[in-house]
C-alpha cells in the first residue's frame, strides 16, 4: 500500500523532457504577453501620451 501513494515515478529522461516543454510553454506565453502589448500600443497610437492624467 505505500508504495501505491508515491504516484508515478519519472526517470531522469522524462523529468528533462518535461522541463524543456514547460520552459518552451513559458517563453511562447511571455511572447504572447509581449505581442499583445506591443498591439495595443500600436493600436492606441502616440496621441495616449497626450491626454491629461
Amino acid at each position: 500500500m505505500a508504495e501505491e501513494d508515491k504516484g508515478v515515478m519519472l526517470s531522469d529522461e522524462q523529468k528533462k523532457k518535461r522541463r524543456s516543454r514547460s520552459i518552451a510553454i513559458a517563453l511562447v506565453l511571455a511572447a504572447l504577453v509581449v505581442l499583445f502589448y506591443v498591439v495595443t500600443i500600436i493600436k492606441l497610437g502616440p496621441g495616449v501620451m497626450d491626454r491629461a492624467l
